[in-house]
């Protein structure tokens, strides 16, 4: 829970101007808590801080293992001193979408959550629609109607929440398939996570992006994969864009063409990406990304 100094600030917070969306139209690299989990929260801030990354999207499980120690102001505190801004937040919160009896609580959990990040400066975060159950096609009104109880659970918060379709989802692993059901919701607070690992590992096609309307990408996750059938890739099969054999160009062109003008957070899980130096991968990884979105134009 937030101390009383805490919760007299958070407002304030909340009337600061949104981040991470650039004015000419442009994206803006952005580095994923996930990306180097094996250093801990204040150990991978700092080394990217290093690295010129400005830019940073947070895990809640990371900051919660940080405050096992520490407290959230100084958590803030080491973004601030490194000159980063936290633009978007993985809440870590199960059971937000599909169907299930534990619905209510989740939703306890996610106000736990938003309010954490909304100190932190965030006003973007997201849930993925990860699961193990499978649903009838009457299963995706309910689906949609607790998109719109998260909508308006972030809406008190001033917060967007998007889901992000996973690839291993039984009920939303594409991108038309999230499109539809968000399209369903229709809330203003609630929208689509485009992550380019899920996309093109999994059972979409390049010409599915031509379904996008402007605004309904609220974040993108960066990533590329190997030349491998895609039925063996996995989440350690996450390469750095431009690495692999993902159209990356072409991606990048049509989100743009889109509206999209926000950041590209690389999410990557190799243990040689985790565990190693994080000023060493990020440099590693601003310099291929920057090049790979300086061919698109979208730098």
């Amino acid at each position: 829970m937030l101390s009383r100094r805490s919760m007299l600030v958070t407002p304030l917070i909340l009337l600061a101007p949104r981040v991470g969306f650039a004015a000419d139209g442009k994206m803006t690299l952005c580095m994923h808590m996930n990306t180097s989990s094996g250093a801990g929260y204040r150990g991978a801030l700092e080394g990217w801080a290093k690295a010129g990354i400005t830019n940073v999207e947070l895990t809640g499980g990371l900051v919660d293992d940080f405050l096992k120690t520490d407290t959230l102001e100084a958590a803030r505190r080491v973004l601030a001193d490194n000159g980063l801004t936290a633009v978007h937040g993985a809440v870590g919160v199960n059971g937000l979408l599909e169907p299930n009896p534990n619905h209510a609580a989740a939703i306890d959990s996610l106000k736990k959550r938003l309010e954490m990040f909304a100190f932190l400066g965030i006003n973007k975060v997201y849930t993925t629609s990860g699961g193990a159950q499978k649903l009838t096609a009457d299963d995706y009104t309910v689906v949609a109607d607790h998109m719109r109880v998260v909508g308006e659970t972030a809406k008190a918060f001033n917060m967007v929440c998007s889901v992000e379709f996973v690839r291993s989802s039984p009920y939303m692993s594409t991108l038309l398939t999230a499109l539809k059901v968000t399209r369903e919701a229709a809330h203003p607070n609630f929208g689509v996570l485009f992550d380019f690992y899920h996309f093109w590992s999994g059972f979409n096609r390049l010409e599915d992006m031509d379904q996008i309307r402007s605004g309904e990408i609220r974040h993108v996750h960066f990533q590329d994969v190997p030349d491998l059938p895609r039925e063996l890739l996995d989440n350690n099969s996450r390469f750095i864009p431009g690495d692999g054999v993902s159209p990356i160009v072409p991606m990048l062109v049509k989100l743009a063409e889109k509206g999209y003008a926000g950041p590209l957070s690389v999410e990557l899980f190799l243990p040689r990406f985790r565990d190693g130096n994080p000023y060493e991968i990020a440099r590693e990884i601003r310099q291929k990304c920057e090049a790979i979105m300086g061919k698109a134009q979208v730098l």
